[in-house]
């Protein structure tokens, strides 16, 4: 019996890694990367109510600046790709990462806000590294290629806190 599962796993993987490289459609893309940008803008906006962290206050600042941008480029993308984008919104991690965010007060959400952040980060890198290279919209495809820099830049950043 344990060959045959074995055999049967075996023979499903091919399977399972093609539907794993299977092209991301642009739709898709397209919410993924503006619920990550909402995320970012919202739980940076709380963190800057709150933090008395100048090098924190610096960074969420970026944050907001950068992901409202790359919002705007995703859209700007998409309507050349012929798409026409709903206004983004939180997905349900986003959701419940900004809910935990405003559950903690002083020095503790400091620290959550930056473990959020990285995990966020390396989410989104995938995300437009991904797109970028087996994405089904040539502008989308641009857009991501040139978001991912300036992600891997923000991981960079926070490394240091």
């Amino acid at each position: 019996m344990t060959k045959l599962l074995t055999l049967a796993a075996m023979i499903a993987l091919p399977t399972v890694a093609a539907v794993a490289q299977a092209p991301m459609a642009a739709p898709t893309y397209v919410t993924k990367a503006g619920a990550g940008d909402q995320y970012e803008i919202q739980s940076s906006r709380l963190l800057l109510a709150s933090t008395k962290d100048a090098k924190l206050r610096s960074f969420a600042t970026m944050m907001v600046t950068d992901h409202t941008k790359s919002t705007a480029d995703v859209k700007a993308a998409a309507m050349r790709a012929g798409l026409h984008p709903a206004p983004p919104k939180l997905d349900a991690m986003g959701t419940k990462n900004v809910a935990a965010l405003r559950a903690t007060t002083g020095t503790a959400r400091d620290r959550l806000y930056i473990e959020q952040q990285k995990a966020a980060h390396q989410r989104a890198l995938a995300l437009h590294q991904t797109y970028a290279q087996a994405g089904t919209a040539a502008p989308l495809k641009t857009v991501a290629a040139s978001i991912a820099p300036v992600v891997q830049t923000h991981i960079t950043e926070l490394s240091t806190m």
